[in-house]
């Protein structure tokens, strides 16, 4: 195996909830009103340090998306996922962009988010920005 290269961001981070690897910053955030399985999960414009799952269709609550899970290469927890297309046309916004799972991720403080046991465990998504 070769050489892992990081990428260290400087400000309000989220990190790996699990190794501390850099994934995004507080001001990439579109979104807060996402859900996953296990909660709560915010839309970035831009994550650092993960490596992309295989492309599938997976039905959300907004609608049939592509989108591949992301892991973190520091340690290869899946930390979110991230949108390839967006088959309805109100949901193109999220093309490109990526869902990090809030349980699975530290915030910039340093706060750790409880696994919700009442969370929706159906199809992942947000209902609106």
């Amino acid at each position: 195996m070769g050489r892992l290269f990081l990428i260290n961001l400087e400000g309000r981070i989220y990190t790996c909830k699990f190794c501390r690897t850099h994934l995004a910053l507080y001001e990439d955030i579109v979104s807060k009103t996402f859900h996953s399985r296990h909660g709560k999960a915010y839309l970035f414009n831009k994550v650092v340090n993960v490596s992309l799952g295989e492309t599938e269709e997976r039905p959300m609550m907004t609608g049939l998306h592509t989108v591949a899970d992301i892991y973190c290469v520091g340690c290869g927890s899946i930390v979110g996922w991230k949108y390839e297309t967006a088959h309805e046309k109100d949901q193109k916004y999220k093309e490109g962009k990526s869902v990090l799972e809030r349980y699975k991720v530290s915030g910039p403080d340093g706060s750790n988010y409880r696994i919700n046991n009442g969370a929706h465990v159906g199809g992942s998504d947000a209902d609106d920005i």
